[in-house]
């Protein structure tokens, strides 16, 4: 089928070749029946009805007459391609956010397969944020490692949002965490039965949040400077920060 200029600027905005030709020629040689828009335009007549409510659907064709009368079908204002475009930047949008959110797993599984550990990287505070809600996901227990009072210092919002997710999720949090005043006062007021706390009286900078669970191990950096994500899935990565996390755990100060 030859496309004249007007059908190659309608399939750019996204009309198909059929739309295109239909709707370009009732623009040439306004109102006509279904058997004069397939002469006219070479399309076969069984595919033109199909087509022709596809158009009506769009608002860029309407259909005149009733019953016991052939219908005539005219175009109306090309102004209706803008919110068909519009439409489709929206749902476009939708689908990129699906794929980004699933992009994850299917990453994983593909992974899997390759037997090559999945790698995720994320900036900025929503990718940080993120990283921390991908543990919400998780079929097992949380153990994380963090120096808290830097924590709430950086990323208060997150932390709060987070915190409130995981208790809605109810899912269950081992921690491990620099002593402080802080700490302290807020185990007062943990779920038990959501989080366990202990301490270590160590010296010790964790420069980044640790949270181990369902072969994942990820990262958050506290620093206000770099707000770096990542998400490292793999059984052996995550065997390792396990036993050293249950190692810690038997020997911290429970709270």
């Amino acid at each position: 089928m030859s496309q004249n200029n007007d059908e190659k600027i309608l399939i750019e905005a996204g009309l198909s070749e059929e739309q295109s030709a239909i709707y370009s020629a009732l623009l040439d040689k306004g109102p006509l029946k279904a058997g004069a828009i397939a002469s006219w335009t070479g399309i076969k007549r069984g595919l033109i009805y199909k087509v022709l409510d596809q158009l009506e659907n769009m608002g860029l064709v309407s259909k005149k007459g009733g019953e016991g009368t052939v219908a005539v079908f005219a175009p109306e204002h090309p102004s209706a391609l803008t919110k068909i475009m519009e439409r489709k930047e929206k749902s476009l949008a939708l689908a990129k956010e699906v794929v980004s959110f699933s992009l994850g797993n299917l990453s994983s599984k593909f992974n899997l397969l390759s037997g090559k550990p999945n790698i995720q990287f994320y900036e900025g505070k929503e990718g940080a944020m993120k990283v921390a809600l991908d543990s919400l996901n998780s079929k097992t227990d949380i153990c994380s490692f963090v120096d808290t009072d830097t924590l709430l210092a950086i990323y208060p919002d997150l932390n709060k949002e987070y915190s409130s997710k995981r208790v809605k999720n109810n899912v269950k949090k081992k921690i491990i965490s620099t002593d402080s005043p802080i700490v302290r006062e807020a185990v007062k007021t943990d779920d038990k039965n959501l989080t366990e706390q202990r301490i270590v009286k160590q010296k010790i900078h964790f420069a980044t949040v640790v949270m181990i669970y369902d072969n994942k191990v990820s990262f958050i950096t506290l620093d206000p400077k770099r707000n770096i994500g990542i998400i490292i899935e793999d059984p052996d990565i995550y065997k390792t920060n396990k036993a050293i996390f249950d190692y810690i755990w038997d020997t911290a100060e429970q709270l």
